[in-house]
């Protein structure tokens, strides 16, 4: 994984997409990378959260550029629905993903922030989905997921204009969670994953696959998903060591994952 490193900080997985040359735009290798890294991750069952991050001055500036210039409509289509197959493995993935975002975010890597759970920013942090002018449309699901997180008239205004904002405006309509300053961010994504980490993880990964889940159904449909998972919960050791802490009065809890 050349372009993309994953590190273990316990029981976080910093994810750093590292391409600075060209502001971590994202060509078939590095999506590659980031396929390998997001299975490696999955795989691992002492990672219990995500952090996605950037290296350098960008979080990731886009797709490469000079990469798409000789597509034709196949070649495009054919790099549209890879890329959208590797945002969804990693929104799919069992374990929350925050994405810190530290510097552009623009194009696919404003669509590829949009497909982590959580979204923090730095104060430098620039977000954007400029792809008609360039002749082209988001490809990597900018179209489906920006509407879903901000709202469909300002998903139009963002796209069909080009324009970029920074952080605070990005917080003002919900595309991201915090704005910290630039030097605090990955600390803050940091303490946010070990807070996730402290609880019980079957939980947690239930939990996050009822939102994601819920989201592309009816709300009868999503609370059925939820009320099974509700139930295999019920069913945890982790559920009678975290009731029991509760009840008896205890701060600390011995969470098994089981």
């Amino acid at each position: 994984m050349s372009f993309v490193k994953l590190e273990k900080q316990g029981h976080v997985g910093v994810m750093t997409i590292d391409r600075q040359e060209a502001l971590n735009a994202l060509n078939e290798q590095v999506l590659r990378d980031l396929s390998a890294a997001v299975d490696q991750a999955e795989q691992d069952s002492e990672i219990y959260v995500v952090v996605l991050t950037g290296a350098g001055r960008a979080f990731v500036s886009g797709a490469d550029i000079g990469q798409m210039k000789g597509f034709s409509s196949i070649d495009g289509k054919r790099f549209g629905l890879y890329g959208g197959d590797v945002f969804l493995k990693l929104e799919n993935m069992s374990k929350p993903v925050i994405a810190a975002v530290n510097g552009f975010a623009l194009g696919g890597g404003c669509e590829l922030c949009m497909a982590c759970d959580i979204r923090l920013a730095s104060e430098k942090a620039k977000f954007g989905q400029p792809e008609v002018g360039l002749g082209i449309t988001p490809g990597f699901g900018g179209t489906q997921r920006l509407p879903r997180i901000v709202g469909v008239s300002k998903a139009m205004e963002l796209i069909l204009t080009g324009k970029l904002i920074g952080a605070a405006e990005a917080k003002a309509i919900g595309l991201v969670s915090e704005v910290y300053p630039p030097e605090e961010l990955l600390g803050k994504a940091m303490e946010m994953a070990q807070a996730i980490c402290a609880n019980a993880q079957i939980a947690v990964c239930e939990s996050k696959r009822c939102i994601r889940m819920g989201m592309q159904t009816d709300i009868r449909t999503g609370s059925a998903f939820e009320a099974e998972a509700f139930g295999v919960c019920c069913g945890t050791e982790d559920k009678n060591e975290g009731m029991g802490a509760f009840l008896e009065k205890r701060a600390e809890k011995a969470f098994k994952n089981k």
